[in-house]
């Protein structure tokens, strides 16, 4: 696999998004996507194929490389959605017009949502930035630095009206990512524990209020 500094693939998500609409392209790139994240989540990228995601995806292959190019293009473009998603929960809970502890509150259940409901996605992020992030470290020097400082900026108003104690932003965010995501991309762990094969949803519940607790009493002014 090719090793880049940044996302910039030949053919990105976006780049598909921008072709010509119609149904069938509508239906197809979800499915593919879909298909692709979980074979990358299963086998990595090495152990997926384009003929197993096809098979997944319930399409023929030639869809796959007419939407997608290559499998290095497809891996890119379910990488930066999984980043998109990501980013628009934060987005949607963490902003000046909320509270914090609504704010936070929310967030944390989203993450844990997705490490619940798509583990696999959490584990191919994972393993990405375990093999120093080639292929999204543009994204990282970019998009998601400017999305942490506008957290920031949120954090930064809550605090001067006195509803958040001084804390450093983005150490904050990646506190609750680690949280959050261990439910995914360390559940053998927490299953072998809790002495478990699989996680049930009371054991997602508990971890969404745990972390919302430690987080809350570390950010609340009273």
């Amino acid at each position: 696999m090719t090793r880049s500094s940044a996302l910039t693939p030949s053919l990105t998500l976006a780049t598909v998004q921008d072709r010509p609409a119609g149904a069938p392209r509508r239906a197809s790139t979800g499915q593919i996507l879909r298909a692709a994240e979980r074979e990358f989540g299963r086998d990595g990228y090495k152990g997926a194929s384009m003929s197993a995601i096809a098979a997944a995806a319930g399409l023929p292959k030639a869809n796959i490389h007419y939407y997608f190019g290559t499998k290095e293009d497809l891996y890119r473009a379910v990488l930066e959605n999984i980043l998109d998603d990501w980013l628009a929960d934060a987005t949607v809970w963490i902003n000046a017009d909320a509270s914090p502890r609504a704010a936070l509150e929310g967030y944390v259940r989203a993450k844990i949502a997705f490490s619940r409901d798509r583990p696999d996605a959490s584990r191919i992020f994972a393993h990405e930035v375990l093999q120093g992030a080639p292929n999204i470290q543009g994204y990282f020097d970019t998009a998601l630095r400017r999305h942490v400082r506008t957290l920031e900026e949120v954090f930064t108003l809550w605090q001067r009206n006195g509803l958040m104690r001084p804390i450093n932003g983005p150490h904050l965010m990646f506190c609750i990512w680690a949280m959050t995501q261990t439910y995914a991309d360390m559940s053998a762990q927490v299953c072998g524990v809790l002495g478990k094969t699989v996680l049930a949803k009371q054991d997602y519940d508990d971890a969404a209020t745990t972390i919302i607790g430690l987080v809350l009493n570390g950010i609340e002014t009273t």
